[in-house]
């Protein structure tokens, strides 16, 4: 499977993790999508970071279950 870019991601996760990439709490962190940069893992799940203020926003996305995972 190739690399999913972060609106694949946002889209497939909208079921299970609906906030996390809405508008109002990307406004709250002061991101935006661009901001989320994808990063491929060896167990075949993906690493998504993104800068918020001084702090880092990460979450693991599996591609098999389209959950955002915390580790």
């Amino acid at each position: 499977m190739r690399k999913p870019t972060i609106y694949e991601i946002k889209r497939l996760t909208k079921e299970k993790a609906p906030y996390f990439f809405s508008k109002n709490t990307m406004k709250f962190f002061n991101q935006t999508l661009r901001d989320f940069r994808v990063e491929s893992l060896k167990n075949g799940r993906y690493k998504i970071s993104a800068k918020s203020g001084n702090n880092k926003t990460i979450r693991f996305f599996n591609p098999i279950t389209n959950d955002l995972e915390i580790n």
